[in-house]
């Protein structure tokens, strides 16, 4: 028999009392039981014999010796958070030496929550360590395609994660400004691209001169070539903010023709998380800083600041986002724009406010109250026909405790 796994097909069949499986790494299924075909014919004419099962390594000797050299070369070039994100999974799970001992078919949920509470006692954060698990099931997943395992069980990941979906409203995002010009135009600036473009943190700071099209679209646009996934190849359209912002860094430039938007003495050349976080946290102070100071205030003439929630840049992409889908964006655009692969992952970005949940409620018209209002107003209220609203007022006129005696239908 054929199945399909992913995007290929695998085969399996008994022979000789034992099980046979492997991968026929096509996606045609005519190709696979060929294929099948194929192995079961040099069985039976004795070409070749029962293969023997490929040594299962440990989790510890596959991530090192298979799983960073494929990420290294996959993702260091394109992607470096990428690959900073495997390397370090890498030195977790060789660091823990109960874990890393294991066969690889031993991997299981019960050693995992196992290797989960450890991680916990050492005080890591459950974030933290549902990323290392993510990395062990990356690891499990790429054993299997590269033929070293059969199948894997499905994992779990720790409950109790704190998701990054705080968004930034309008006046948290004005009063921030508003400071940040005082002290900090550059941060400030920062800000309101990240929140008015949705780039990814990284793809923001890689940003380049040569990348920028300032006579495409109404603003000009930004073009992205490379990011966490193939779909973050894209074009992003500026908007008048940033198209200003942009342009006075490219004229304070000298008017380059290519180079970094925003260069920095980093380790890339260019903006890092390092070179903005406490930059970042230093303008925040601030915003609390002018809080207190208008609290003790008592003079009712000084406009009061807004309370500024902490947020991090990668919250500014969820902020964008979610004003995105407010606007009426239907979520093909919406996943074209975001650089996502699937439409679906566009709800873990998006979060309405009440106030849009209400606006849509308050915008649906039920055509059954529509149709009623004019032969029985007062049925609107309960959103009921004026049919079914007789018939129930007329049943309980004839079954009314105080009524004396049943009421024929139809009278009263």
């Amino acid at each position: 028999m054929i199945y399909k796994r992913g995007r290929v097909y695998w085969y399996k069949f008994t022979w000789d009392g034992q099980s046979i499986r492997k991968s026929t790494r096509q996606g045609n299924d005519k190709v696979a039981r060929q294929m099948e075909s194929a192995h079961r014919t040099s069985l039976a004419k004795g070409e070749v014999g029962i293969r023997e099962k490929k040594k299962v390594p440990t989790l510890g000797a596959f991530c090192k010796n298979r799983l960073e050299p494929w990420a290294k070369s996959t993702f260091e070039s394109t992607t470096p958070n990428t690959w900073f994100w495997f390397r370090t999974g890498v030195k977790v799970i060789c660091g823990d030496k109960q874990i890393s001992a294991l066969l690889l078919n031993e991997v299981n949920n019960e050693v995992l929550s196992q290797f989960s509470a450890r991680r916990l006692q050492q005080g890591k954060k459950i974030s933290y360590v549902n990323s290392t698990i993510r990395v062990i099931r990356r690891a499990l997943h790429l054993a299997v395609e590269w033929d070293m395992l059969d199948s894997v069980r499905p994992i779990k990941q720790l409950s109790g994660e704190n998701r990054r979906d705080h968004v930034v409203t309008p006046e948290e995002q004005r009063q921030f400004l508003a400071l940040a010009e005082k002290h900090d135009p550059e941060i400030g600036h920062v800000v309101l691209c990240l929140v008015e473009t949705g780039l990814r943190p990284e793809e923001f700071y890689a940003m380049r001169w040569e990348n920028i099209n300032w006579v495409n679209g109404n603003h000009g646009s930004l073009f992205v070539p490379h990011g966490k996934t193939a779909a973050a190849r894209r074009t992003i359209f500026l908007s008048p903010s940033v198209r200003f912002v942009l342009e006075c860094r490219w004229e304070l430039a000298g008017s380059p023709c290519e180079g970094w938007v925003w260069p920095a003495a980093t380790k890339t050349g260019h903006f890092e998380q390092s070179t903005i976080k406490k930059r970042l946290e230093k303008n925040l102070q601030r915003c609390e800083q002018a809080e207190k100071e208008a609290k003790q205030d008592k003079s009712s003439n000084v406009q009061k600041p807004v309370h500024v929630r902490r947020f991090i840049p990668y919250n500014l992409r969820h902020t964008f986002l979610t004003r995105l889908g407010e606007s009426g964006c239907d979520v093909w655009t919406l996943a074209k724009i975001a650089g996502h692969s699937n439409i679906s992952i566009g709800s873990r970005y998006v979060h309405p406010s009440e106030a849009a949940m209400e606006k849509a409620f308050s915008e649906i018209v039920s055509p059954i109250v529509e149709s009623s209002t004019a032969v029985h107003p007062d049925s609107v209220r309960i959103g009921l026909p004026p049919f079914f609203k007789e018939n129930r007022r007329e049943e309980s006129l004839s079954h009314h405790p105080h009524s004396g005696e049943s009421q024929p239908a139809g009278s009263g």
